[in-house]
């Protein structure tokens, strides 16, 4: 039995980045409880050349909403990258949320040759769909989910695999 295009991107879209929402609820109660401002947190980053809390989290949800845009044949939809706050960034991850709740299963599935281009600073890789599905999107969205988390936990916030996967 094969898996569809839409099985394999929305529902694990829709799931990753409302467990990534959880995972900020959790470090804004951190900030609360242990008395710091929350700000440290959405500027924070793991070593000096890597991006911040803020960076991850957009770019999280940019690969996504690029990617069921693009799988579909529409324009990704351009989110401002200005969140300044853990309540702002989850608001952008509702959004995103919202937007690829807004794709069907016909929008999505057959695009496994459909021809992908993106344009990388001065790089244009082309894929075919799912190579861009399976071999771009997931690591991308996966990683900066990882390191979003990673930023988190190094800031003593109290999580675990359980918060990153979603398991109650």
């Amino acid at each position: 039995m094969s898996i569809s295009m839409y099985q394999t991107s929305v529902p694990i879209f829709i799931r990753m980045l409302g467990n990534l929402n959880q995972i900020l609820e959790k470090a804004a109660a951190h900030a609360e409880k242990k008395g710091f401002n929350p700000q440290n947190l959405v500027n924070y980053r793991l070593y000096p050349d890597m991006l911040p809390l803020s960076s991850q989290i957009q770019i999280a949800t940019d690969t996504v909403k690029g990617c069921v845009a693009r799988l579909s044949g529409q324009q990704p939809p351009v989110f401002e990258d200005n969140e300044a706050t853990l309540a702002e960034l989850s608001a952008r991850i509702n959004k995103t949320i919202d937007y690829v709740k807004t794709f069907t299963s016909e929008q999505i599935d057959g695009t496994e040759e459909k021809t992908i281009q993106l344009k990388l600073g001065s790089y244009t890789p082309t894929f075919t769909g799912q190579r861009y599905l399976l071999h771009f999107v997931l690591p991308n969205l996966y990683f900066h989910i990882t390191t979003a988390y990673a930023i988190l936990r190094h800031n003593g916030v109290e999580i675990g695999k359980a918060d990153y996967l979603g398991v109650e």
